[in-house]
């Protein structure tokens, strides 16, 4: 895994064998930030990255300046990665939790300005979790869900859905509050 940009531009992070996970490919990952960096300062916000896996989102987030990334995995071996990630290379803004993200979007404490959700892509309830997430009202004024998904699995476009983009067989579906 590999930082793109920011202040840890270039920092590769070795990823444990074993590790139950898709990480998003970088050529994805590049867009989706060239696409949040045209509307929004990275700097000062805060970022709830859900199904986190590899944490290459979340520390991607973390490179280029965000205030403070709440990493949230359900995998044992994942949380472990990313504890010894946030340990070895320093990121003080970033902040592990192991839970079920369905449980801990029913009793999350603070919103967010931008919530990434990378659930495995076989998930049966994927489209709940931007209605718990608008339900809950989690996300902060003008804030931006984007939720990555198999490009064959179709998501609800509802009244908060904005745009979607496609890369590969990925999808990444963007809802705005």
């Amino acid at each position: 895994m590999r930082i793109i940009s920011g202040a840890r531009k270039g920092l590769i992070v070795n990823v444990s064998q074993g590790l139950p996970v898709r990480p998003t490919t970088d050529r994805a990952k590049e867009s989706i930030f060239n696409i949040l960096e045209t509307q929004y300062d990275l700097n000062y916000l805060q970022v709830l990255d859900l199904f986190s896996g590899t944490g290459s989102m979340a520390f991607e987030f973390a490179s280029r300046g965000a205030a403070k990334v709440r990493c949230i995995d359900a995998d044992s071996k994942c949380v472990k990665h990313l504890k010894e990630v946030q340990q070895k290379h320093a990121f003080e803004n970033v902040e592990v939790v192991r839970s079920d993200v369905f449980k801990y979007l029913k009793h999350m404490d603070i919103g967010y300005d931008i919530i990434f959700a990378d659930p495995p892509y076989s998930l049966p309830n994927i489209e709940t979790i931007a209605e718990l997430v608008f339900q809950n009202n989690f996300l902060n004024k003008n804030g931006v869900l984007i939720v990555e998904h198999h490009s064959k699995t179709m998501l609800p476009k509802n009244e908060k859905y904005t745009d979607e983009r496609v890369y590969g067989q990925s999808a990444f579906t963007f809802y705005k509050n």
